[in-house]
């Protein structure tokens, strides 16, 4: 099968890999990019689970105020080097999951740290649907981020202000 520069390209926006990546996905599902785009996402997370282990001593704080001045959110997202925390995907990451807190008010970022009575979907950051496509979850939003960027990330904290709570 013959894998044009058009094929690869649009695959790349779709899904951030690499090119050699793409045309590789591409090849092997004979063309067809919703097979290559599923065929990265689960090399993604293939990679992210290699990668889940390592220490995430670095990383950045990001505040997000909703217009109005009402709501807010800060958060704590933390991966393995100061050089992927100043990348615009790490930065991108940041910014959303920022957004996503002050719009859905988990209470915790992970099913482990909610209570067995809690509904996890409802309370639990790293398992809500990503506001912007809530075809994804918010960890499926970490994962992706993580094939990207090749490092382990991980939301350490988090909180989230509304006037008057």
């Amino acid at each position: 099968m013959n894998i044009s520069a058009e094929m690869v390209k649009e695959l790349r926006e779709q899904t951030g890999a690499g090119v050699m990546d793409c045309r590789n996905a591409l090849v092997s599902a004979g063309g067809d990019i919703n097979k290559a785009v599923q065929t990265l996402k689960e090399k993604g997370l293939l990679k992210a689970q290699k990668k889940s282990e390592r220490a995430t001593g670095q990383g950045l704080v990001e505040a997000y105020i909703h217009t109005g001045g009402r709501i807010g959110a800060m958060l704590e997202l933390n991966c393995e080097t100061d050089f992927v925390a100043r990348t615009a995907e790490f930065k991108e990451l940041a910014h959303s999951l920022a957004m996503q807190i002050a719009a859905q008010a988990p209470r915790c970022v992970s099913r482990e740290e909610l209570p067995e009575s809690a509904e996890p979907e409802v309370d639990c950051l790293l398992l809500q649907p990503f506001i912007r496509d809530p075809s994804r979850t918010i960890q499926d939003i970490i994962t992706e981020t993580i094939a990207k960027v090749g490092e382990n990330i991980r939301v350490r904290r988090f909180v989230r202000y509304e006037l008057g709570d």
